[in-house]
């Protein structure tokens, strides 16, 4: 019986990576979508040196996991927005 218990496990443990393999593609697939559109509607609405600040930020705190720094260039685009009115 230890071998049919090993034999069982081991299948689990194999569809669990294959489960985690596809979770994560359509999970990356999903987010990677989302962030185009994202661009997509940065270039959009806000002018040229706006919206290339702000993918660099963007990207900048994807690469260190940092959202404030996204969340800081929108705050120093709706000041500025204030600042004019």
């Amino acid at each position: 019986m230890t071998s049919t218990k090993s034999l069982f496990e081991e299948i689990s443990s194999i569809a669990t990576k294959r489960d985690n393999s596809l979770l994560v593609e359509s999970r990356a697939e999903h987010i990677i979508a989302s962030v185009i559109n994202l661009i997509h509607l940065i270039q959009e609405s806000y002018s040229q040196d706006q919206a290339a600040d702000l993918n660099k930020r963007l990207i900048n705190a994807i690469r260190t996991e940092d959202v404030r720094k996204f969340t800081r260039g929108m705050r120093k685009i709706k000041e500025q927005v204030e600042h004019e009115n």
